[in-house]
């Protein structure tokens, strides 16, 4: 059984959409094990309590430089045991040493298709700001592996 973390920066709607979708046994190889907030008073650890899942905080503002906060958050991964990591509403970029410790195990759940709206700075309500004010009458997301570019992994 495969130890999955949720990363998270908010509410949890996608989150919720992972839990919902483990408990009706959509994931026979894998558990959600852990839900890592980058901010503390998220709701989507309340979610993560609600369902039985440990929750902690890395809090990216507590660290001055990203290096520390990735040093931070590899070491709650690894206390866990994580074996694959899943950014679910996560709006932090990782760096190189985190992803380099999950080569093709970090997912992202991108809140646009892909190669629109995605990239630096397309995060967040962001990307549905700008797919709006251009007018896009079809939207959807995209999942892929995390890489060292932003939105630039596999799908």
């Amino acid at each position: 059984m495969l130890k999955t973390a949720v990363l998270v920066s908010g509410g949890g709607t996608n989150l919720q959409a992972l839990l919902d979708a483990q408990k009706a046994g959509m994931f026979p190889h894998t558990e959600i094990a852990l839900v890592v907030a980058s901010k503390p008073g998220v709701f989507a650890l309340e979610r993560a309590a609600k369902a039985g899942v440990p929750g902690c905080v890395v809090a990216r503002k507590a660290y001055a430089a990203p290096e520390d906060y990735d040093a931070a958050l590899l070491e709650t991964l690894r206390a866990h045991g994580i074996d694959v990591v899943v950014l679910a509403g996560f709006l932090s970029i990782l760096g190189k040493a985190v992803i380099e410790a999950y080569p093709d195990r970090i997912l992202n759940v991108h809140p646009s298709l892909i190669p629109s709206f995605c990239g630096a700075g397309y995060y967040g309500l962001k990307v549905h700001e700008a797919a709006l004010a251009r007018g896009v009458k079809v939207t959807g997301a995209t999942v892929h592996l995390v890489n060292e570019i932003p939105d630039g992994g596999l799908l």
